[in-house]
């Protein structure tokens, strides 16, 4: 398909192919990447179309198919709403819950490097790199953020 028929076709009937996926699904985020796997595979599509009527038809046809089949995905059945997750994540000991409150304590630019160092495993080069700082400015954060750590840590502590 040339790309001036693809651009028509995307403007004569995005709205059509919307409708029939957002009835499909009821939300209109999952229309919204129905559309864009339509799209894409009428971008890709080889066959020509006899006519408009002919294009229509065979795009509500793969529209219906591309709903079903997000549907049935067993990563579908799998997720749950927002609003049933925890604003904060469980542990299983509460000293991993004072520890992730003591670290979302700290100012964001600490966080970061920590989260970078610790849990990505990334070295303090790298780091640098990434945040566009100097190595030195990624080590003295890292040093600042354990100094703060230990002092809430030493506080939570002592109160329990």
């Amino acid at each position: 398909m040339e790309r001036s028929e693809f651009q028509h076709a995307v403007d004569q009937y995005q709205d059509m192919v919307y409708r029939v996926a957002l009835h499909q699904f009821g939300v209109p985020q999952d229309a919204e990447d129905a559309v864009q796997e339509v799209f894409l595979r009428l971008y890709t599509a080889e066959k020509p179309f006899e006519s408009g009527e002919h294009l229509r038809r065979w795009l509500i046809r793969v529209t219906v198919n591309v709903c079903k089949d997000t549907l049935k995905s067993p990563w579908r059945k799998r997720r749950v709403p927002l609003d049933t997750v925890p604003d904060q994540p469980v542990f299983d000991r509460p000293e991993e819950r004072e520890l992730y409150q003591a670290v979302m304590a700290l100012p964001e630019k600490y966080r970061t490097v920590l989260d970078l160092f610790y849990y990505e495993e990334l070295s303090t080069k790298e780091i640098a790199a990434l945040l566009g700082l100097r190595q030195s400015a990624v080590t003295t954060r890292l040093s600042r953020a354990r100094e703060l750590l230990k002092k809430q840590l030493k506080e939570v502590w002592k109160d329990a």
